[in-house]
């Protein structure tokens, strides 16, 4: 059925043919079931993906150029797939190859889903705005403020739980004779754009207003500029120009509105905030068929009719829950419905809390589950108490890191205490809207011990003073090209964890690292997705900085020597993790000299050739993690002289066809793990005098090589992972 979907467009069919072939393969054959099946729970997983890519790209009129690599691959699969079926039982020696072959066939789906698809989206977000700004005129200056506009209607592909009745009562309010402004009101997370989205693709709606629909995501940034652009650029209409002011942007907008008619026209502004009263009345014009729907928090009950959506009730609820917390196929017998029912009940009828919590807890043992229930009926007592015309909004943003709903909670939470008296203090910070408070002279004194700064791509790099001395945890959320570490973390006598997350596209540009050789207290540092200065580690001394942890960062010379030996700037750093750095092709030498490392973690830095020999200079190491780093060719010779480590993974390391000689020095080695390793790699004799080795972890088909071995080592414990298939990267990216 799953590939049936795919069979109407090019990719998808390509992709769906292969999908047939591995389900009719894995019936039919004993060999290879294990990752045959891996890669079909891949390839069902992203059908509604490759549906949403091929209907993009019909409407932005664009081929299929960047897809042609992945589409000649999955052909090529297809046809190892069906030579799989081929071999017997007497082609034994043939297997391992195949294996081989069909990982390599997992890894580059993977690829293309992971890193692919995310850098054509971004592009294509990219072209989308020059596009904009190209049909501006060359009077404009091009510039929108806010969010990239666009007036799209959202796709729907199936009808959500619960919203029948309402869809209907609210295109009843619309159509009334008489009503010009709708506007849809619930808390964030109830399903308003859902809701609004549905309208939009509604029969008589299409019928009624045809090619005048119009679908703008308002939100807290985007202005009415953008949106007038945004519009006449949905219409293929050359915008007029920059305005004098905003009477003629107003007057603009009515002309282009009744140039379009008498058609009649639906704007539909979705996520408008409670303090936009004055920003709707910009869009109110006396033109006939003329209706504008409004979503937010807020009713605005100057401008007519209020439809005010419900929270689902509990049939629909547990309906939504169910769909989340368990896959297709799974038993949705749960020990103890009440704890089922204490979770729903937990989550208020609020459909996104429902999908979120599900899904949090798919897969996770009773006792996970009997935990969050306890959890929910303390955040159910913070979602009473919000205000229905203060909650934070929601908006449908592909790539946003985080629901306002969800973030709101912690703000509330905050909220609750002055500001003298929180323990966590988060600030959210609109282009330069600082808060008040924090521009007096007279700032109150913070005592807050963990600390969150939220910022947009349209904030300075001018950061004001804030004076925290108690401050342990800081967090730093920013959007921008470069951003600057602010100087007030000088000040920080107490900071022990610094965490700096980018969440915009592309790595930012960090500068002002020198100005954490201050911080004396300063244990723990975590950056994601920024490019390190050169050196950036050897210009400071971070005395007592114990782990480090680098999250899709650019590395590049971080740890070259400066000024300093970087066993003098990180005298006492005993972990570090680099994660999806792509610009990781050779090991720093310089980390090996850091003799107090106790856990050094590399893990899908897929571009890592090679690890230095000096790296056996690492005496202290205990844990040692090369996860899914393909391209690693071998380990060095050198490894034996790691006497104190205890755990040694090389999951994933494709390339990795023989252990060296010297592993079987490592006289405190209690596990190896080799899941996904490449069945033919060679294990030499030396393996066995591995005396402290108690487990081996890896899969069905690596597994092979140890029986032999198992037979001499009795103590040996052989742990096979079975068909553990983990499809949490597709939407989690965090480790």
């Amino acid at each position: 059925m799953a590939a049936a979907m795919l069979g109407g467009n090019a990719i998808g069919a390509v992709f769906g043919e292969l999908l047939r072939v591995v389900v009719e393969v894995t019936k039919k054959t004993i060999m290879y079931k294990t990752k045959l099946k891996q890669i079909q729970e891949i390839l069902e997983f992203n059908i509604p993906i490759l549906e949403q890519i091929e209907q993009l790209n019909k409407k932005l009129d664009r081929g299929n150029e960047e897809t042609e690599k992945i589409m000649e691959v999955i052909r090529n699969g297809k046809t190892l797939v069906l030579e799989c079926s081929k071999i017997r039982w007497y082609d034994y020696w043939r297997r391992p190859r195949f294996t081989d072959k069909l990982t390599e066939l997992e890894g580059s789906i993977n690829y293309f889903f992971q890193t692919v698809m995310p850098a054509i989206t971004a592009r294509d977000t990219k072209i989308l705005r020059l596009e904009i700004r190209g049909l501006m005129g060359s009077g404009s200056n091009g510039r929108i403020d806010g969010r990239n506009v666009s007036c799209a209607i959202p796709e729907s592909l199936v009808m959500p739980v619960g919203l029948q009745v309402e869809l209907a009562e609210l295109k009843m309010e619309l159509f009334k004779d008489g009503v010009s402004i709708v506007v849809l009101s619930a808390p964030p997370g109830c399903g308003k754009t859902t809701l609004a989205g549905l309208l939009c693709h509604d029969e008589e709606v299409q019928e009624k207003f045809k090619d005048n629909i119009f679908y703008v995501i308002v939100s807290k940034n985007t202005n009415m500029e953008g949106i007038v652009r945004a519009l006449f650029n949905h219409k293929g209409q050359q915008y007029p120009g920059d305005f004098r002011s905003d009477e003629d942007l107003v007057y603009q907008l009515e002309q282009f509105l009744n140039s379009i008619g008498p058609s009649p026209i639906l704007l539909v502004l979705d996520d408008v905030w409670p303090e936009s009263e004055s920003f709707l009345e910009k869009f109110v014009f006396q033109i006939k068929d003329y209706k504008i729907l409004v979503t937010s928090r807020s009713v605005f009950p100057r401008f007519g009719s209020t439809y005010k959506l419900k929270p689902l009730n509990y049939e629909d609820s547990l309906t939504l829950f169910r769909s989340s917390a368990f896959l297709p196929n799974q038993s949705q017998d749960i020990t103890d419905e009440i704890v089922v029912s204490k979770i729903v009940k937990g989550c208020k009828g609020f459909p996104l809390a429902l999908k979120v919590v599900g899904r949090s807890l798919c897969g996770e043992p009773e006792e996970v589950w009997k935990t969050r229930a306890m959890e929910l009926s303390k955040v159910a007592v913070i979602l009473c108490s919000f205000s229905r015309n203060v909650v934070s909004g929601f908006y449908n943003q592909q790539f946003a890191m985080q629901h306002d709903l969800l973030r709101e909670l912690a703000i509330r939470q905050s909220d609750l205490e002055p500001i003298e008296g929180r323990k966590r203090l988060i600030l959210e910070i609109s282009a330069n809207n600082v808060p008040a408070w924090l521009m007096e002279q007279n700032q109150p004194s913070i005592s807050c011990r963990l600390m969150s700064i939220s910022t947009d791509e349209k904030f300075s790099s001018s950061w004001f003073f804030i004076q925290a001395p108690e401050v342990e945890v800081l967090v730093l959320n920013f959007r921008s090209k470069n951003h600057t570490l602010p100087e007030f973390i000088k000040k920080m006598e107490k900071l022990k964890v610094l965490i700096v997350q980018n969440y915009g596209f592309f790595p930012t540009e960090l500068n002002n690292f020198l100005l954490l050789g201050s911080v004396t207290s300063l244990k723990r540092i975590r950056l994601e997705h920024v490019s390190i200065p050169p050196s950036a580690f050897t210009s400071v001394k971070l005395e007592i900085l114990q782990k480090i942890t680098l999250y899709m960062c650019n590395i590049g010379q971080a740890f070259s020597t400066s000024t300093i030996l970087v066993s003098e700037s990180l005298p006492n750093i005993m972990e570090i993790n680099i994660e999806y750095s792509n610009d990781l092709t050779e090991f720093p030498i310089e980390i090996c000299l850091l003799t107090k490392l106790k856990k050094l973690s590399i893990i899908n830095c897929h571009n890592l050739v090679s690890l230095p020999n000096e790296i056996g200079k690492l005496v202290n190491l205990e844990v040692l993690r090369l996860v899914s780093c393909i391209e690693l060719l071998e380990l060095p010779n050198t490894i034996g002289g790691l006497c104190n480590l205890s755990i040694l993974d090389i999951s994933e390391c494709l390339e990795i066809e023989r252990l060296p000689e010297e592993i079987g020095e490592l006289q405190n080695l209690r596990q190896l793990l080799m899941m996904g390793c490449s069945s033919n790699c060679v294990l030499p004799s030396s393996i066995m005098n591995l005396e402290q080795l108690k487990e081996v972890v890896c899969d069905e088909e690596t597994a092979i090589l140890w029986k032999p071995i198992m037979l001499v080592c009795k103590n040996l414990r052989l742990k096979v992972q079975k068909e553990d298939i983990n499809l949490n990267w597709l939407y989690n990216h965090r480790s």
